[in-house]
């Protein structure tokens, strides 16, 4: 899928510019120079224009320095001053019909004070990561009440924000199908459902407490207003502990695979903090247990060498690694240290579990390495 930085490239090529640059410092250290341009050129702010003497700093189409250009973004007071080659209606004229990424605050009032606040900023974050692809307008927030807009410190004007329910605002856009992403959903999202033309990822954590299982409430209502929706969940490996659950990664997961074409686990683990991957690395270290009984004492041990398995494709830290350890009272040692020990051990089946049986008097063997 074209980016806005794309189209932009697309437009200034047929006008027959190969360099761009700015009359100021700014965008100098912006890390996707076209876009940001973009993104201002679409808002209204400026305009790009032939200029009579090469500026100072100028970047070719994918942001490599250059030396100097004849064409250069300004603010539109320049329109006057110098001749405009791509205005803010053109570059508008050429947007691709990008889809809708809705945030549902219908269960709003369910939320303290405090989780309205973290909501707020995770919404901010959603049209930053928009804005980084697209323009940000492609965000719409339904159910957006006066609280909200109240505690809402992101830009109110760029995205686009409507009062009524979801299946209205859907209606409005002719929109009959949808996205939605739901934890609890029987299928996966793939690369055959960015077809539609919106998806809704929600305005709740809905994985515990009082407002467990509330997402699919969404697709109900949705769907009893005429919508089809496509209840799909995001995984990593299958399962989804270890899927972050905030508003604005689940978005960044949706657009790596959308438009840079990266595989479900990797936009996983792109957007993937350390405390989501502590908490698949609970889940899957006791998988990974062995356990042995030293004189009548029980020890869980697994390779201290699985952490460099699971940082492969978890994104954790060795001190996260130690963490989790201690948390499931399990020891690491090296592979080889476990491999003696299974020498001279004698396997047993103990109250329906396979137990690794030591009679030596050697349980110092079993030290924390870690």
């Amino acid at each position: 899928m074209k980016t806005l930085a794309d189209v932009f490239r697309e437009a200034l090529r047929e006008k027959g510019i190969e360099s761009l640059g700015v009359l100021s410092k700014r965008f100098r250290k912006s890390r996707n120079k076209l876009q940001d341009v973009a993104v201002e050129i679409i808002n209204g702010k400026g305009a790009i224009f032939r200029v009579p003497e090469k500026t100072v700093v100028a970047w070719d189409l994918y942001g490599k320095r250059v030396e100097g250009s004849h064409y250069a973004y300004a603010p539109l007071c320049m329109m006057e001053k110098f001749e405009p080659v791509l205005t803010p209606e053109e570059l508008r004229s050429r947007l691709p019909d990008w889809p809708y990424f809705i945030i549902d605050l219908y269960h709003w009032g369910r939320h303290t004070q405090k989780e309205k606040g973290k909501v707020c900023l995770q919404v901010s974050q959603s049209y930053g990561l928009l804005r980084d692809y697209f323009t940000g307008r492609e965000l719409a927030v339904t159910w957006a009440n006066e609280e909200f807009r109240r505690m809402f410190n992101g830009p109110l004007d760029r995205i686009t924000a409507y009062e009524g329910p979801t299946a209205e605002f859907l209606a409005e856009k002719e929109i009959d199908e949808v996205v939605l992403l739901d934890p609890w959903a029987d299928e996966v999202l793939s690369e055959e459902d960015f077809d539609v033309k919106a998806f809704i990822i929600g305005g709740i954590v809905d994985t515990g407490g009082t407002k467990k299982k509330t997402t699919p409430k969404i697709g109900e209502g949705l769907e009893s207003a005429g919508i089809k929706v496509r209840r799909r969940k995001i995984v990593l490996r299958g399962d989804v502990v270890g899927v972050p659950d905030r508003i604005n990664r689940i978005l960044g997961i949706i657009l790596k695979m959308m438009v840079e074409r990266k595989s479900m686990d990797e936009a996983v683990y792109e957007m993937q903090e350390p405390l989501h991957a502590r908490w698949r690395l609970r889940k899957e270290l006791p998988k990974r247990a062995i356990r042995y009984k030293v004189d009548g004492k029980t020890y869980r041990v697994v390779e201290k060498e699985l952490f460099d398995y699971y940082s492969s494709w978890l994104k954790i830290r060795w001190e996260d690694f130690v963490k989790v350890l201690r948390e499931l009272d399990l020891i690491a040692l090296e592979r080889k240290r476990i491999h003696h020990l299974n020498k001279i051990s004698n396997t047993r089946i103990i109250n329906g579990k396979l137990y690794r049986v030591i009679l030596l008097k050697k349980a110092a063997m079993l030290c924390y390495n870690c």
